[in-house]
């Protein structure tokens, strides 16, 4: 059997889906999370382009065309966080793994395993980052796209949000382990502040999308 990570992007949805309920820890809650914050921005890009190239839709066109530019890049760098969260962890279990016999590799095993760890938070706090932006991208989408498709715009927030809430998770019990006080308060206050931002903004998007029923 081969150690070799498997590539999400280019397997089936359902390889994912078995991997993520397999008994194996990886891929994790940090990677479902960006599959989740990725499945919100594709709802955004459909709401542009159920609404672009539309005459009854011609003065939020270049609206549209901005905002579906940003949507896909938010999907794609999420597709690349749903991989990375799941290197990020195996290297964490790689220098568990490290040889422990002298007072030299005692060491170097604590640096691999620090290092390593920051790694794995720095991937679901980027997640957080890239996830609260699809919750901003849901609000412009639900205002100015297409009324029969808000619902979606008002999902892709949901999604968004949820994305925020279970990558911060994997930020929190990161951080319980990482010996960097400095960064530990840096990314702890932020990922406060981006799931406060989350909340408020999928609350706003609700508020529109029933409005626009």
């Amino acid at each position: 059997m081969s150690d070799a990570p498997t590539i999400y992007c280019s397997e089936p949805l359902q390889v994912y889906l078995d991997d993520a309920a397999a008994n194996k820890p990886a891929p994790g809650g940090g990677s479902v999370s960006a599959c989740a914050g990725a499945l919100g921005a594709a709802l955004v890009s459909m709401v542009c382009n159920l609404t672009r190239g539309r005459e009854k839709f011609a003065d939020v066109e270049a609206e549209m065309t901005t905002l579906v530019e940003a949507s896909e890049a938010a999907r794609g760098r999420l597709e690349q966080l749903l991989q990375e969260d799941t290197t990020a962890y195996n290297g964490v279990i790689t220098a568990y793994k490290m040889p422990k016999e002298t007072v030299e590799e005692q060491a170097a095993r604590g640096r691999a395993i620090q290092d390593g760890l920051i790694v794995a938070a720095d991937v679901p706090l980027e997640i957080c980052r890239v996830a609260v932006e699809v919750c901003r991208l849901s609000k412009v989408a639900a205002g100015l796209g297409n009324p029969q498709a808000v619902t979606d715009a008002g999902i892709g927030a949901i999604l968004g949000e949820a994305a925020v809430v279970g990558a911060a998770l994997n930020v929190r019990i990161n951080l319980g382990s990482i010996k960097d006080e400095a960064y530990v308060a840096t990314a702890a206050a932020e990922i406060d502040e981006i799931q406060a931002a989350a909340a408020a903004l999928r609350a706003e998007v609700l508020a529109i999308t029933l409005s626009r029923l």
